[in-house]
């Protein structure tokens, strides 16, 4: 795992500003702390951060293939490399390292461009051919690894594995992005490809970008998740098929010449993933978990008979519901607004991981792949509704009733909230949106101030969705939803977050369930092996009933939490009242409606309402918006420093 950044010169070949270069670098160095690399030459400048992982002594970058032609900096693991060198050396490569980083070249150099078709892991690299003129960037499948870029004015692109990598240049377009505002207050992120700032797009999850001299840059997407064909041999021992492919893709992802080890959360997928590393590991896993104070949100006692169960030397620590300290500190790790509050917890876990391993395997994705969301079964509800009543019917009739009947306490589950029949009288595409949102409509337009309002000129976050409910490769209404949440909410929430907080304690993860051809084949399963009733991932735990205690696995299910609704009736609550009664302290008002914001802070510190999920988007939005005015104002203070030395 590492940190990447780079400048390519779009139009000639201009010698490569190196004081740059090495800015972008150290602004990441968290990524890569045991050693840097750089490589010049006119019209490129490549700068790498390395945490050493595999091949310890040879596999230093920027790595150059034997003639010199080809430079690659590169971030992730590839897991098949060992296959591929063999492969490779039978069409006639030979190989002087023993790391991935090579094999990736020589990949290139066999198949160009293809080249990613045949890695499996998780990466972002770019890579320089000077025989071909050609510049490459790309990203993994899934989005597990980041690659951010931007095209300046003077026709230059800079690139890096997170934003912050890019702020030191003093030609960035750092103006915010007002649809990014919308889905931020909507969703809780930012969507690939947009980023907070008009000038900085990340490349999108399973895409490339060439770049030819004298021709346009090219982007192409080179994977989609398909669902796969299943053979009726596997449709009969699905349990045992699980488990098969699963333990040999967790086999896979324990190759490392550092100290291994994974989490372990007490939910399903962590403790199947736990399971499956004591039966392959050659020594004993250490497994990490983070408590919490209050039991409604705690695990560990569930994390410890796994733990026990599978003779795993198990480490714990538990977050006191105070972590003000990391509260603040969220902008300067995700470099963007980001709104899920479970990457405090998650930061937390990193920490402790960090402290005895360098790699660890996560459980994250089950419950994309396997159903485990509430909001698939209630979408696929909502569904059949929808095709039991014409539109002409339905949408008038439950927006009646969503005016009207604000709760039905006696009606099914999935009818009580109003919630509910706003979903069912709108299509289908909108009704998930709405299902997914953190705000709704009416909430982002009563906290929005006129000035973004005007200037989103229409923008809706459902398009977000939109852009891929319509070329999802099923009808089913389930796997439909598990698609459009592995092209939004996995790579922009879930990844980043597990991205961004592990890479902040210099650790690596690894995700086993996002093995693509898992994630295939997850998708290929008929919804009712994966829902029954109200619950899902039902193939999974029965699956994992082999390998650790039945309890442990059909209960509720949990995830990590904080107390946001107690910390802003206290502390974030007088800090966020503070900020709006200081003159020019609020940094948001001129995206936000001051009043409000005002009366979601008085009637959550009043008990009148829980705003607490919106009063944490509002001090995320907050904190990055007084951190960008310092940032952007030493920028143009650095900038006028060096204008006044030159002259």
């Amino acid at each position: 795992m590492c940190g990447i950044a780079g400048w390519f010169d779009l139009k000639g070949q201009r010698l490569p500003d190196r004081s740059l270069v090495h800015a972008m670098s150290d602004a990441i160095s968290h990524r890569g702390p045991d050693g840097d690399g750089f490589h010049f030459e006119p019209g490129v400048g490549f700068g790498h951060r390395r945490l050493a992982v595999i091949d310890l002594v040879t596999g230093d970058q920027p790595m150059h293939s034997r003639n010199g032609n080809v430079c690659l900096i590169f971030n992730g693991e590839i897991y098949n490399f060992r296959e591929l060198r063999a492969e490779l050396e039978q069409r006639g490569h030979s190989f002087v390292t023993r790391s991935d980083t090579e094999v990736i070249i020589e990949a290139w150099s066999e198949w160009g461009r293809d080249c990613v078709s045949h890695l499996t892991g998780m990466f972002a690299f770019a890579l320089w051919d000077r025989r071909e003129e050609t510049f490459f960037l790309a990203r993994d499948r899934l989005g597990e690894k980041p690659l951010y870029y931007a095209t300046l004015p003077d026709q230059t692109l800079i690139f890096a594995s997170e934003i912050k990598g890019l702020l030191p240049s003093p030609l960035l377009n750092r103006a915010i992005d007002p649809c990014a505002v919308e889905e931020f207050f909507a969703l809780g992120y930012i969507a690939e490809p947009r980023t907070i700032y008009t000038g900085v797009k990340q490349l999108p999850a399973g895409t490339t970008l060439l770049i030819r001299r004298g021709h346009p840059p090219n982007a192409q997407p080179y994977w989609d998740p398909t669902p796969a064909i299943i053979d009726n041999h596997e449709m009969a021992r699905l349990d045992d098929a699980l488990l098969e492919r699963l333990e040999k893709i967790v086999k896979s992802q324990l190759v490392a010449d550092v100290p291994v080890g994974t989490f372990l959360s007490g939910g399903v997928d962590s403790s199947g993933v736990t399971a499956l590393m004591a039966r392959t590991a050659p020594d004993t896993v250490t497994a990490f978990t983070i408590g919490f104070q209050s039991r409604a949100f705690d695990e560990t006692e569930y994390a410890s008979l796994v733990a026990k169960h599978c003779a795993a030397n198990h480490i714990i620590a538990r977050m006191q519901g105070d972590e003000m300290d990391l509260v603040e500190g969220l902008p300067a790790i995700f470099d963007e607004p980001f709104g899920d509050s479970s990457a405090l917890p998650s930061y937390r876990l990193m920490q402790l991981a960090r402290k005895s391993v360098t790699v660890a395997l996560s459980g994250d994705g089950g419950d994309e792949l396997f159903s485990g969301y509430r909001r698939y079964g209630f979408h696929a509800r909502e569904e059949s509704i929808r095709r039991w009543l014409p539109s002409a019917v339905r949408e008038p009739l439950f927006g009646t009733l969503a005016n009207i009947y604000p709760q039905m306490d006696n009606a099914p589950r999935f009818l009580r909230a109003r919630h509910t029949f706003q979903e069912l009288s709108v299509d289908s595409r909108m009704g998930y949106f709405l299902n997914v949102s953190v705000l709704a409509d009416e909430q982002r337009d009563a906290l929005f101030a006129n000035g973004l309002k005007r200037s989103l000129q229409g923008y809706h976050a459902v398009e977000v969705l939109n852009a891929f409910a319509g070329t999802a490769p099923t009808d089913d209404p389930i796997t439909r939803a598990q698609y459009v949440d592995l092209k939004t909410w996995l790579p922009s929430d879930i990844l980043t977050k597990v991205d961004r907080t592990a890479m902040a304690n210099s650790l690596e993860v690894r995700v086993p369930m996002l093995d693509h051809t898992f994630v295939n084949w997850a998708l290929g399963l008929p919804s009712a092996v994966n829902r029954r009733g109200g619950e899902g991932k039902i193939l999974l735990k029965r699956a994992f009933e082999k390998l650790v205690p039945r309890n442990t696995l059909h209960r509720p299910k949990q995830g990590f939490s904080v107390p946001l609704a107690k910390w802003f009736r206290g502390q974030m609550g007088a800090f966020l009242e503070q900020k709006l009664d200081a003159k020019n302290e609020f940094s948001s008002a001129e995206y936000l409606n001051i009043e409000t914001v005002r009366r979601l802070i008085t009637e959550h510190r009043t008990g009148r309402a829980d705003n607490s999920r919106a009063l944490w988007l509002i001090w995320m939005f907050e904190n990055f918006l007084a951190r960008e005015h310092i940032a952007a104002n030493a920028v143009q203070r650095t900038t006028a420093e060096r204008a006044a030395r030159t002259l």
